[in-house]
């Protein structure tokens, strides 16, 4: 890993969104930050959902949008503090952003030494191999991005 994440050291960012490919990204972006002394963001996005918003017509009513940030930093808090175990909450640092989950994970990525994604989230087609999001980031971040498949051995080390 380069040296050019802050301060010198590896910075690492993983998309979570509570599936179980992306908790399993988080456990493997936590197993190599410890292997590399590096640090990992662990990434949620939250947007309001198409349905809730005006097509031009009369508006439609939409709870306040500090409930969908709030919703997402509470799953985000969960997944953390399931996945990752005492010894390594440290390396960890969440983030909650507003916006497409695959911008946000690029905009999160910038200066990043290494993006992990799960292969596919909670997204609509499950018989998909790799899911939207995990392919719009090996298209556009400007880090090196690793997809993680299935469930790897929660022991391992």
């Amino acid at each position: 890993m380069s040296a050019g994440s802050t301060n010198g050291v590896p910075r690492i960012v993983v998309g979570v969104d509570g599936s179980p490919t992306s908790r399993a990204a988080l456990r493997w972006a936590v197993r190599q930050a410890k292997f590399t002394d590096g640090t990992v963001e662990a990434v949620i996005a939250w947007e309001i959902p198409m349905v809730l918003q005006s097509y031009g017509w009369a508006p439609i009513y939409v709870e306040e949008a500090g409930d969908f940030e709030a919703d997402a930093r509470k799953t985000l808090d969960a997944v953390i503090s399931e996945e990752v175990g005492p010894a390594d909450s440290q390396r960890v640092r969440s983030l909650v952003i507003n916006g497409h989950p695959a911008e946000a994970l690029i905009y999160a990525a910038d200066g990043a030494d290494l993006l992990v994604v799960g292969s596919r989230g909670h997204g609509s087609f499950a018989e998909a191999l790799l899911g939207s999001v995990s392919q719009h980031c090996v298209h556009h971040a400007r880090c090196p991005v690793l997809i993680v498949r299935g469930e790897p051995d929660r022991h391992s080390s």
